[in-house]
C-alpha cells in the first residue's frame, strides 16, 4: 500500500501550481461535466485538472479491474463508493504512480501521460456537480467553544452548556433535498420572527442570515437496522471528508426551535464543496482530540481521531474584494467523527452510503476562529469592516460566502477546494 511509502517525497509530471489544493498526495473525487458535454462523469482533482476517469476506461486504463462498461458515467459517486475501500484505495494508488514524475516519459507505457489531451480537463472547463446522492443529513454540534458561545449568549453565562453535552455529541436530522453545491446561488429565506419585545410574531425574510462553518464526512459502508459502528471501526465506515457551510437564519430560529429544535432556519440551504477528499489522504494529519471527561464506554476510543484542518472563512461584498473573517481548524471539535458516528448508531440506527454527517459549526478558543457571525460579531455589536468599508453584523444581499479549507506537510498541501454561494434577494 503506498501509504506506507514516503509519499510525501514524490512529485508529478502534471504541472502543480505551488500552494494548489490537488496535490499528488490528494487526488479527491469529484461529479464533473463541461460545456460541451452535459453528461455527468466521476473525476479526479491533480493540479489544474480533472482526470477524466470515463475516458481512461474508454482507453483501456483499468484492464484487470471488472469494472461494467460505462461505470463512470455516473451522476453520483455512490456506486463507486460502493465498491468498498480496497477498490477505490486501489484505484486511486495506481493513478497515484502513474503520475509520479518518474513514469511520465515517452518509453513508460502510461496511458495517464501517452493520452493527457484526452483524460486531463482543465478545471476551468468543468462544471462541478453534488457529488453524493444525500440519502439522509445529520448535523452535529461538536464544537464546545460554539456550545459556550451560544449559551452564553442566550442562556446563563455560568451554565453555557447544556447538562447533556459533555455525555454526548448533539445532533439533530436535517433536510438532504436543499443540500447544494458550491457555486449555487441562495435566496434569502423567510420565516416567522418574533422581536423579544413583540406580543406576536410577523412574517418576513430574515434579517440575520448567517453561515456556519462546518465539515462533513460521506458514509461509504452502510450497516443493517439494529447494528453499531464502534470508534474502533468506525473509518472503515467514512469515504472521505467535505467543506461544508450549514447556512442559518437566527432570527427564524430563535422563534422556531423550542421544543422540537431549527426547521425553516436551517433546511433553506446547506453547501458542500464538490471535491470529496478520501480519509486516507488524510491519514498523514491526524492529532489528537482535545481532552474529554464525563465520557461513557462506548464512546471511548484510543489513537489520534482528530484532524488538523486549516479552515478560513471570507465575504465577498459585491464589487469588492474578499475579506478573510475566519480562521479555524477541525481538530478543535471536541467530539471527533468516529464518536459522532458510534453514537449515532449506537441504538442501531442503519447507515447507507452517501448519507451525509455534519460537525456542526467549528469554533477554535479566540474571536478570530469563530465558526459563524452570530459569534464573530457577538450577536451584532461587533460588526465587521469590509474592505469597501461597509460593515457586516450578518450576511447582506449580493454577499459572497466562501469557506476553504487545507492541511500542509513537508511542503505538500492537501485542499478541499472551496464552498462558496453568492446571496439573492428573498423572492416575492
Amino acid at each position: 500500500m503506498l501509504q506506507n511509502e514516503d509519499i510525501f517525497s514524490w512529485e508529478s509530471w502534471v504541472e502543480i501550481p505551488k500552494n494548489s489544493d490537488f496535490s499528488l498526495q490528494n487526488l479527491p473525487y469529484c461529479i464533473f461535466s463541461t460545456a460541451d458535454n452535459h453528461t455527468k462523469k466521476i473525476g479526479i482533482g491533480i493540479g489544474e485538472y480533472v482526470i477524466d476517469l470515463h475516458q481512461a476506461q474508454e482507453l483501456n486504463f483499468f484492464d484487470g479491474i471488472d469494472f461494467p462498461q460505462n461505470f463512470f458515467l455516473n451522476d453520483a459517486l455512490n456506486d463507486f463508493i460502493s465498491l468498498g475501500k480496497v477498490i477505490t484505495n486501489t484505484i486511486r494508488e495506481i493513478i497515484m504512480f502513474d503520475l509520479k514524475k518518474e513514469n511520465g516519459t515517452a518509453d513508460s507505457e502510461n496511458i495517464l501521460f501517452d493520452h493527457q489531451n484526452q483524460i486531463l480537463i482543465p478545471q476551468k472547463n468543468a462544471i462541478f456537480h453534488l457529488p453524493v446522492k444525500i440519502g439522509d443529513y445529520t448535523d452535529f454540534y461538536s464544537s464546545r467553544e460554539h456550545a459556550t458561545n451560544v449559551g452564553t449568549m442566550f442562556r446563563d453565562p455560568n451554565n453555557a452548556l447544556l447538562p447533556n453535552w459533555l455525555h454526548l455529541p448533539v445532533a439533530y436530522h436535517g433536510r438532504a433535498s436543499s443540500i447544494i453545491v458550491s457555486g449555487t446561488d441562495i435566496y434569502r429565506p423567510k420565516g416567522q420572527t418574533k422581536a423579544p419585545d413583540a406580543e406576536k410574531p410577523i412574517f418576513q425574510a430574515t434579517k440575520l442570515l448567517d453561515f456556519e462553518l462546518e465539515m462533513g464526512f460521506i458514509v461509504g459502508k452502510g450497516t443493517d437496522l439494529g447494528e453499531n459502528i464502534t470508534t474502533e471501526n468506525a473509518e472503515e465506515h467514512i469515504f472521505g471528508m467535505v467543506l461544508f457551510n450549514d447556512w442559518s437564519a437566527r432570527d427564524i430560529q430563535t422563534w422556531e426551535y423550542v421544543p422540537l429544535g431549527p426547521f425553516l432556519a436551517k433546511n433553506f440551504a446547506s453547501a458542500m464543496s464538490p471535491w470529496v477528499v478520501v480519509m486516507e489522504a488524510l491519514e498523514y494529519f491526524k492529532v489528537e482530540t482535545p481532552p474529554q471527561s464525563e465520557v461513557l464506554d462506548y464512546l471511548k476510543f484510543k489513537g489520534k481521531k482528530s484532524f488538523d484542518i486549516q479552515l478560513e472563512v471570507f465575504i465577498k461584498p459585491q464589487n469588492s474584494e474578499e475579506k478573510l473573517v475566519s480562521t479555524s481548524n477541525h481538530k478543535f471539535l471536541y467530539w471527533n467523527i468516529s464518536q459522532q458516528l458510534a453514537h449515532h448508531t449506537v441504538n442501531g440506527c442503519n447507515m447507507n452510503v452517501g448519507d451525509l454527517c455534519a460537525s456542526g459549526t467549528i469554533s477554535g478558543s479566540t474571536p478570530d476562529s469563530y465558526g459563524s457571525m452570530l459569534e464573530l460579531t457577538w450577536r451584532g455589536t461587533k460588526p465587521i469592516l469590509m474592505h469597501d468599508n461597509t460593515e457586516r453584523k450578518f450576511i447582506n444581499d449580493y454577499d459572497t460566502v466562501i469557506m476553504r479549507g487545507f492541511c500542509e506537510k513537508n511542503g505538500k498541501r492537501i485542499g478541499f477546494g472551496e464552498v462558496s454561494n453568492f446571496v439573492l434577494p428573498a423572492k416575492s
